[in-house]
């Protein structure tokens, strides 16, 4: 294993900056990456300046469904970070994106999801069926429902029961949070509904799952090795960075640390202590064309 100096790559020095020259656009995970909490860190701000004073660009990236881009674009600005609509990838965008490319046809969906959420597949042009057997969907769609209900819960159950496309926005059991609670996420809730039906997600989408990068491919135009996938969990975004055939880079200011990665089987391209570091070498990589 390289030694480590507030950074190591899989590659040489010479071909981590060749690497590095290529990339146009930056896949940014939120919480541990950008900020901690409801604190940004205090390179955040440079980092994405010189991103873009480079010319090239970024997203943000959540597998959390449960708040609408106007939400997250709310806590951003509350933070000191002015994003636009398009800068935002949740995995409600996500699956949007999936079901117009692999569905269609499909315009009435059964959603079990906050309202928030709900909302923004109503803005994407699709229609929410309501709780009723005589309201059939064409996909059903199984989220982090923070405002679940179980009668709606019942609903998603027999839709899925009668063979009904069925997605899971995301595959996390539990959500993070510093308060003593433990916040049921959409995995659990799938595990709920398999446990009552026999039957488990279609497909999950969200992180690690290529098709959260793959719309951001769609999206903007590029190819897998002109993205780099930015984030500080080695199961989830280095997984995801693997599995597009995108860059994948470590950071160590959130969940994992150089130990965990070390003993992980698939290396992330790049580690490094935080963004501000990555910007650094993206800056050397374009100075020494």
């Amino acid at each position: 294993m390289a030694e480590f100096n507030r950074y190591r790559s899989i590659y040489s020095h010479d071909e981590l900056m060749e690497r590095l020259r290529k990339l146009k656009h930056f896949a940014l995970d939120m919480d541990g990456t950008i900020y901690l909490g409801a604190t940004l860190f205090p390179y955040t701000k440079g980092f994405l300046g010189g991103v873009k004073e480079m010319g090239l660009n970024y997203s943000f990236l959540t597998n959390n469904p449960s708040a609408g881009i106007a939400d997250y674009l709310a806590k951003l600005a509350k933070l000191g970070i002015e994003a636009t609509r398009e800068e935002m990838y949740t995995t409600s965008i996500a699956t949007i994106d999936y079901i117009k490319t692999h569905y269609p046809e499909a315009k009435r969906l059964f959603l079990l999801g906050t309202p928030s959420m709900i909302a923004e597949f109503e803005k994407a042009g699709f229609v929410s069926t309501a709780d009723s057997a005589d309201d059939v969907p064409d996909v059903v769609v199984v989220a982090f429902d923070k405002t679940l209900q179980y009668d709606r819960l019942c609903r998603a159950a027999w839709w899925v029961s009668q063979n009904v496309p069925y997605i899971a926005t995301n595959p996390d059991r539990v959500c993070p949070t510093d308060q003593p609670v433990v916040l049921v996420d959409c995995g659990s809730i799938c595990e709920c509904i398999a446990h009552a039906t026999g039957r488990r997600p279609d497909i999950t989408l969200g992180k690690p799952d290529p098709n959260m990068l793959s719309g951001i491919l769609g999206r903007f135009g590029y190819e897998a090795d002109e993205v780099a996938m930015v984030g500080d969990r080695i199961y989830t975004d280095i997984e995801m960075a693997h599995n597009a055939g995108a860059f994948g880079v470590l950071v160590l200011s959130g969940e994992t640390t150089l130990e965990v990665c070390d003993a992980a089987p698939k290396q992330p391209h790049l580690v490094c202590d935080s963004i501000e570091v990555l910007g650094e070498l993206v800056r050397q990589a374009h100075e020494c064309k």
